[in-house]
């Protein structure tokens, strides 16, 4: 690997121009800082954050500049480094942490860098993996054992991670858990909880193929809120299931409708994990849904870095989970924007791109 020619040029997902929609073009590969490191991109997964990016909704247009590469769930073998880092990191198998923190503000220097108010974000504030080669930090890199991981898998490691932390930051271990919204994120937790003992998982969605796929990775009971056979009366089902007593509720899906039904459904003295993203502010009986049920509410996003990726290795490396049920598709690089047609039209689950494999 030593003797790796490096090509001059390289094909990348980009978002060209400040509205919907990117472009596969040809550019120069990146420019390896002193203390980065060059990956070939071995396989990529699709987020809801890249679509988000693509469709050009209110929030990517107020936070992302083009021209930009899409693209932050990846893995790959090492193949430059910048002047500072060891050279002998070129061959390693990595995926990678998407959040680049700064290391000098208070969350960074208590150890709490996953709240690094400077955050950077892969993808989003500077180029991603949705092409043949990225740079990153070497200080962002995860050492993956290729024996044990296989590429479409290990790069899902960044995904995965948030639902580890999501859905264990309470332990649900012989308790009953309500995952609302079974998108991939939700469909990692499923799996996750099932794996940390959790004596039942109930699972909501209005996407009957996500419910199937709910029901693959462990759910006890699933629920579809959006048929007319049920007439949407989530929180009743939710009761009913479980005898009213739902002791975790993981919110999952960021729909106001979602997140209010949590509140609700959850017993007196719950717990309710919120993940999912609303579009929009949500009102809130804090009163009767919050106070007087005496719950306890934690906001999460992203990972605690590094811990939340050990708790990810250990599920994976050791076959409590297995996530090969939940990729859908693999496309090469020249079909990505088949690939995100997919994910719109509700046909798809995880979609990993092989940028080197066309």
């Amino acid at each position: 690997m030593s003797n790796y020619v490096l090509p001059t040029k390289m094909k990348a997902l980009r978002k060209i121009q400040n509205a919907p929609g990117a472009e596969l073009v040809t550019i120069p590969i990146p420019r390896v800082a002193s203390d980065d490191v060059l990956i070939k991109v071995e396989a990529a997964s699709i987020c809801g954050t890249d679509l988000h990016i693509m469709e050009w909704d209110s929030w990517s247009s107020n936070r992302v500049k083009a021209p930009i590469t899409l693209g932050h769930e990846m893995a790959g073998t090492v193949v430059a480094t910048g002047t500072n880092i060891d050279p002998t990191l070129i061959g390693e198998f990595v995926s990678c942490e998407s959040h680049i923190t700064c290391g000098s503000c208070s969350q960074c220097e208590s150890q709490t860098p996953h709240m690094c108010p400077n955050t950077e974000i892969i993808g989003v504030d500077r180029d991603g993996c949705f092409a043949e080669y990225i740079s990153v930090p070497e200080k962002v890199l995860w050492h993956t054992n290729r024996s044990k991981l296989n590429p479409k898998i290990a790069a899902l490691q960044e995904a995965f991670g948030g639902a580890v932390r999501a859905s264990l930051a309470h332990n649900p271990r012989g308790k009953t858990v309500a995952v609302l919204g079974c998108g991939p994120i939700g469909l990692f937790s499923i799996a996750i909880l099932k794996a940390a003992g959790a004596s039942k998982v109930i699972a909501t969605d209005t996407n009957e193929y996500r419910l199937s796929l709910a029901s693959e990775m462990g759910a006890d009971s699933v629920f579809n809120p959006a048929s007319d056979a049920n007439c949407g009366n989530t929180v009743e089902w939710l009761h009913k299931a479980s005898n009213h007593n739902i002791d975790i509720v993981v919110e999952m899906s960021g729909a106001p409708v979602s997140i209010k039904t949590a509140f609700k459904a959850v017993r007196q003295g719950g717990y309710v994990n919120l993940f999912g993203i609303p579009p929009r502010p949500v009102e809130i009986d804090i009163a009767d849904d919050l106070i007087f049920k005496n719950i306890t509410i934690l906001a999460l996003n992203g990972r605690e870095i590094f811990d939340t990726w050990h708790k990810t290795r250990e599920l994976l490396e050791s076959g409590l989970v297995d996530l090969n049920p939940l990729i859908s598709h693999t496309l090469p690089l020249d079909r990505a924007m088949e690939a995100f047609d997919l994910l719109k039209n509700g046909k798809a689950c995880k979609i990993l791109i092989e940028p080197n494999n066309s």
